[in-house]
This record gives C-alpha cells, sequence and structure tokens, in this order.
C-alpha cells in the first residue's frame, strides 16, 4: 500500500521559451482536486487572454489515475502529450502545468512544437521544488468531557492534527493524521472505553 506521493511544494509562473517568434510560457500548479484545477486553469486564461493556445496536462491521484492532456487547438498530440510525459518523467502527481503560447508568425511543424512544448513543461518543472507528500487520514471521534486529557494526549502521540473541536458532555472531534498510522491508533481507540470512532474514505 503506497502512502505517499511526489508533488510540487508551491506554484512555478512565468517561465519562458522562445522558439522562431513563438513565446511559450510555462506554470505548474499543485492541485489536489477538479475545483483548484479549474481555479488554475481560469486564473491563466484571464491572465492571458491574447495568446494563442491555452495547452496543458495534469495528474491527480496517488498513482496519477486522474489525468488529461489538453492540445488547445494545436495539432493532435503536439502538445498536451510533450506536458504529460514531463510530469511522468518526473514521476509526480497532483500536478496542473500549462503552456500559453503566443503565435510569433513562423510556422514551427509538429515535431518543433512537441519539442518546444516538452521543453517548456521541462523548464517549467525544473524551477518548481519536488517533494515528497505523506497521505493523510481523517478520522472522527466522540468521547466523554472528563476524556479529553487522555485523547489529546494520544494524538499528539501520534502526530496528529486536531481540525475541529467541539466541547460538550459529549466531545466530537476530528483530526487527521498520516494515513500509515490509521491502525495503530485504531488500535489504541478501540482499546478504551466509552469512545466511538470512524475514519473518513
Amino acid at each position: 500500500m503506497l502512502h505517499e506521493y511526489k508533488t510540487i511544494e508551491r506554484p512555478v509562473e512565468n517561465t519562458l521559451l522562445k522558439e522562431k517568434g513563438s513565446k511559450f510560457i510555462g506554470f505548474a500548479f499543485p492541485v489536489n482536486n477538479e475545483v483548484e484545477l479549474k481555479n488554475a486553469l481560469a486564473k491563466i486564461q484571464s491572465e492571458h487572454p491574447k495568446a494563442t493556445h491555452h495547452c496543458y496536462a495534469f495528474r491527480i491521484g496517488l498513482n496519477g489515475e486522474n489525468y488529461r492532456a489538453n492540445d488547445d487547438g494545436e495539432p493532435s498530440g503536439s502538445a498536451g502529450l510533450p506536458i504529460y510525459n514531463q510530469l511522468l518523467a518526473n514521476e509526480i502527481t497532483n500536478v496542473l502545468v500549462i503552456v500559453v503560447r503566443y503565435y510569433g508568425g513562423t510556422k514551427l511543424g509538429v515535431s518543433g512544437l512537441v519539442k518546444a512544448y516538452k521543453d517548456s513543461a521541462k523548464i517549467t518543472l525544473e524551477e518548481s521544488e519536488i517533494i515528497v507528500k505523506e497521505l493523510e487520514t481523517e478520522v472522527d471521534i466522540q468521547f466523554q468531557f472528563n476524556q479529553q486529557n487522555v485523547i489529546f494526549t494520544l494524538l499528539s502521540r501520534f502526530d496528529a492534527k486536531v481540525l475541529h473541536f467541539d466541547a460538550n458532555e459529549n466531545c466530537i472531534l476530528t483530526a487527521s493524521l498520516k494515513t500509515m498510522l490509521k491502525e495503530s491508533i485504531s488500535e489504541k481507540l478501540s482499546e478504551m472505553q466509552h469512545i466511538s470512532f470512524k475514519f473518513k474514505d
């Protein structure tokens, strides 16, 4: 079972590649879901409304199972795929790379386009900081008010982050922790009385 993946730490914007008068401007964004993906695409489209093409590729999911390569009007396979192949080459996921092209008057041909989009994506990803992220899981725990100390001590032992805490006679708490520790904390919680918990998938 995989508990970690490689991605980029923060966005990279406006890397520039010039080829026979055409300008290729590269962007890379860490994205975790479709909403973040759409927001990043909309941002670049609004910043570069006069660009000839907004080509992109993304991979989302632990194994990059959600992916797409978009040529945005360039000849089929000449833009999105070379960008996507750079994501594969770097073994990264949860990343969107966009290459904006301003046409410079000289046609590059399919092989020229493939090279330009590949190089632009490569330069952009070379500027990014690739990090390893561990998968996290959220857990909801219900317990009695007088058990707070025990629960918080346990959570800190597992390096869990408290996301939400509702302190009443019956307390409800949501915490996130590394997925690889899920079974260990389950065992500890199961041994305690007056506690119920469930993990969110």
